[in-house]
Parts: structure tokens; C-alpha cells; sequence
């Protein structure tokens, strides 16, 4: 939901310009507590990735790291070496325009969760079913996590359900055919697939919808029309620890990789029921290997 400064280079040069902006002892401690004692995969394949340097995408010739965010193809790795998680909802990430592909988190999404995530490029958005969707974003009438199965119950027991039909375009614009995920005619951005099994179909969520873009570039997605009849979900007590500040952001503000991450272990653990044990750490796989980059980097350039 806030952008992630991770440009290419970050990666072999992790230079002291891409740290945080704020040089407060508190601020320091919020950024390292919250990616302590996570269940991840080993990171020893992107060190070896990294120093061996950036390679071209075989798809589009771009020079990448890790992964190309603009066709998402792995680039220097390869599927086995990463971790692939299985998630029990749908992820719809409406990405702004002028929000630049290399500097998204919801790449990493698409990536470790292929099949869960799709990525839309406004003013591209779904029909949704506003009794089995909701929207991760604060503000007015937005409830939490553990209060948001009721509010769904209670819309399905007053009202009738209208099947997903294929994304509509509000307007054309031609930077929308750049990338297979970022556009309409992605293979895997058509009808969802219907629930299957008790568990599913006990379950009134379908699909959760972030919105990518910068915190300043929200207010015109968020307000959309189509997205307004879609109950809102606010994760609330959670801080970032994003390493580039948004100036005049509070620490709440989260970057899209972390608010689908806390989305999904709220939503395990409350409307699920069940002990969480590191089942979606592995979305940060990416995200908290840059942020052991940066901080080595802040340490060496006597920042830390």
C-alpha cells in the first residue's frame, strides 16, 4: 500500500540512499523487531543470485535481480529454489499507473503465490461481489480482521449474491498492455474459481483487494466507484519497517507485501481459528532479505 524504493541496484550496490529516512532510535527498533524469528526459506540462493550480479530477463532483455517485475518471470533463480505458498484466499492487487514496477512490493506477491495473486493496472478493476470481498484500507467505517467475517455473514444472510464477471476497463490507456500481469487479458484474471469443499463454502471471503500505489496516490482508487459497496478492513497495531519512510506517513502506513502478509496471519488465526505456525512468512522472502541488505548497508556506513 506504500511503495518500496527497490530499485534494481539496491541489490549489488545497497548504497546508504535507499535506507530510512528518520534517524530515531525508535524508528531504528520498529524496523528490525516485526522480520525477527520468521519461518523463512533459506536466503543462501539469492545471496549466491546477488553475487553473481543482474542478468537480462530472457522475456523482455531488462537487466534484473532475483525477478523481473515487469514481465514476473524469475531471473538468476529459479522456481525450485524459491518458496511457493499456498494461500486460502484470492489476492486482487489494483496497482496505481504511475506507480513504478520496480519500485512495488506486490511483485513479490505475484511471485511467491502465482496462482493466489493477480495484478490489475487502474482504471482496470473486476465486478465484485461486495458480499465475499473486501478491501484492505483504513479510514471511515473500516472494521478489523476479527470483526469481518460477522459483517460478511451478515451481508450474505440479507442479501443475494451476483457471480465475478471479467474485469472492466474504465478507460483505455495504452501503458495498460505492458506486462501479462497487469492487464486484463491475463490468462489467470478471469473468472475466479468457485469455491470447492465444506470449508470453503462455510467460508463467506473469497477475495481480498489491496491497493498499490503510494499513500498520496490512493484517494483515487480508493474512491472508485466500484470498489465503494466493498467492505473495508483496517489492519490495525501493525507498523511498517519499510526502510524509506513516507514523509509525513505514520508508521502504520505498510507497504502492500506486509499488508497482505498481516492480512493473512490476522485472518488465520481469527477467522480461521487455528494456531498460527509461520504458514505465510514466506511472503516476506524477498521484502525481508532486501531489509537485511539495507540495514548491513546502514551499519557499515556508521548509520546504525
Amino acid at each position: 500500500m506504500s511503495r518500496l524504493d527497490q530499485d534494481q541496484s539496491l541489490y549489488s550496490s545497497c548504497r546508504d540512499k535507499t535506507t530510512v529516512s528518520s534517524d530515531s532510535s525508535d524508528t531504528h527498533e520498529l524496523a528490525k523487531q516485526p522480520l525477527q524469528d520468521l519461518k523463512l526459506a533459506s536466503h543462501a540462493v539469492l545471496e549466491k543470485a546477488q553475487q553473481k550480479g543482474r542478468l537480462k530477463c530472457s522475456k523482455c532483455g531488462g537487466s534484473r535481480m532475483f525477478f523481473c517485475y515487469t514481465c514476473c518471470s524469475l531471473v538468476g533463480v529459479t522456481q525450485q529454489e524459491i518458496p511457493l505458498i499456498k494461500l486460502p484466499v484470492k489476492i486482487d492487487i489494483i496497482k496505481h499507473p504511475n506507480e513504478t514496477d520496480g519500485k512495488s512490493t506486490a511483485i513479490h506477491a505475484k511471485i511467491l503465490a502465482p496462482s493466489e495473486v493477480t495484478i490489475y493496472t487502474y482504471p482496470c478493476i473486476p465486478n465484485f461481489d461486495e458480499d465475499m470481498v473486501v478491501l484492505v484500507f483504513p479510514g471511515p467505517g473500516a472494521v478489523s480482521v476479527q470483526d469481518m467475517m460477522q459483517h460478511l455473514h451478515d451481508r450474505t444472510d440479507s442479501g443475494s449474491h451476483y457471480p465475478f464477471d471479467e474485469p472492466c476497463i474504465k478507460r483505455l490507456k495504452s501503458e495498460e498492455v505492458q506486462g501479462a500481469t497487469h492487464t486484463a487479458g491475463n490468462p489467470e484474471s478471469g473468472t475466479p474459481e468457485k469455491a470447492k469443499g465444506s470449508e470453503s463454502r462455510a467460508c463467506p471471503l473469497q477475495r481480498v483487494v489491496f491497493i498499490d500505489s503510494t499513500w498520496n496516490q490512493t484517494n483515487k482508487i480508493s474512491t472508485d466507484e466500484r470498489l465503494q459497496d466493498l467492505l473495508k478492513v483496517e489492519l490495525k497495531m501493525r507498523k511498517t519497517c519499510f526502510w524509506r519512510h513516507q514523509k509525513g506517513k505514520p508508521d502504520t502506513y505498510l507497504a502492500t507485501i506486509e499488508a497482505i502478509y498481516y492480512f493473512l496471519k490476522d485472518f488465520h488465526e481469527h477467522c480461521l481459528a487455528q494456531e498460527y505456525n509461520g504458514e505465510y512468512d514466506n511472503l516476506l522472502f524477498f521484502y525481508s532479505y532486501l531489509h537485511s541488505v539495507v540495514n548491513k548497508a546502514k551499519t557499515s556506513a556508521g548509520k546504525c
